[in-house]
């Protein structure tokens, strides 16, 4: 299957959730070249990641993510990554 890239973005209103977003994230590191964690005051915290992976693996980390409580995940994927 192609890789792509892409970029997912995750919000985060339970921070009570923020242990399983880490553990799912590290399930799916080899798919992840490059993460930023905006920790904010007030609101939801935002952590956004670059990826680049077949749809079945982005895919597989976005889904895992949504299905958690307090979570927003919204994806990005770019065609396919030439070698």
């Amino acid at each position: 299957m192609e890789k792509r890239i892409g970029t997912i973005i995750i919000g985060i209103e339970n921070r009570q959730e923020a242990p399983s977003v880490n553990a799912i994230i590290s399930k799916h590191s080899d798919i992840v070249i490059g993460r930023l964690g905006l920790p904010r005051s007030e609101g939801m915290n935002l952590i956004n990641l670059v990826v680049e992976g077949t749809t079945d693996e982005i895919g597989s980390l976005t889904g895992q993510l949504g299905k958690l409580d307090g979570i927003e995940v919204k994806s990005a994927v770019l065609k396919q990554v030439r070698s």
